[in-house]
């Protein structure tokens, strides 16, 4: 008698750990690392110095969780940026900045994205996402799933960037199993082309943002030229 395939928690775990790793790295051009230890905690939690969250709902339900510290967060959003082609001068140096929110928020778009691809495809169920949230804390928050969970497990993991600043990932979900009946292929994407795609998409949003500034002077200077009698 064949015997059957059996995804756990941990396993799960495991692959939002390897989106983490694979989009961060491709997005940074900087390793991004995880410990190949799990804790089991009783609760998740949002932590300073800059938290993201993210729910999850469909084939199994659950809440994602990462907690940056300040220096993690800025180098993260740093050589993103740079890797972007941003300009030093015109980076910012502060983990509270707007900016420093928005690509982080981005950033797990894209990796909980990643996350969700890889559950569709390997475990042939679909879940959905809402829009990741960030805030900048000065003191821990406690955060509990909103979702009907009848056996909820919480675990965490230890992420490093290359200038080994820490940051932590936080996963609360059912405690599920999923059982290989039959055999299937699993096509496999790149975290680097998820990346490629997004940055495509900046530089369009980017040409589209400088054409309209330019046809707007154009029109101006025509309009001048018209009062003018030219």
């Amino acid at each position: 008698m064949r015997k059957h395939k059996i995804v756990t928690t941990e396993d799960i775990l495991l692959k939002l750990c390897q989106s983490v790793s694979g989009v961060l790295t491709s997005a940074t051009a900087s390793p991004v690392t995880y410990s190949a230890m799990v804790q089991k905690i009783s609760k998740t939690s949002l932590k300073p110095d800059f938290g993201c969250f993210v729910l999850f709902d469909g084939g199994f339900s659950g809440l994602v969780v990462i907690n940056f510290t300040a220096k993690a967060a800025l180098e993260l959003y740093t050589k993103y940026m740079r890797n972007m082609g941003m300009p030093e001068d015109e980076l910012a140096v502060s983990h509270t900045s707007d900016e420093v929110g928005d690509v982080l928020g981005e950033l797990m778009n894209q990796l909980v994205g990643d996350f969700t691809n890889k559950i569709r495809k390997e475990l042939q169920t679909h879940i959905t996402q809402n829009q990741p949230k960030m805030l900048a804390l000065n003191k821990q928050v406690v955060l509990s799933v909103d979702t009907n969970l009848d056996r909820p497990q919480a675990r965490r993991v230890t992420f490093s960037t290359e200038n080994n600043h820490i940051f932590y990932l936080e996963l609360a979900m059912d405690k599920t199993e999923f059982i290989q009946l039959e055999e299937f292929e699993i096509e496999d994407d790149c975290p680097d082309s998820i990346f490629e795609q997004t940055q495509q998409q900046m530089r369009n949003k980017s040409e589209n943002s400088n054409k309209s500034a330019s046809e707007h002077a154009a029109s101006e200077a025509d309009d001048l030229l018209d009062q003018l009698g030219l």
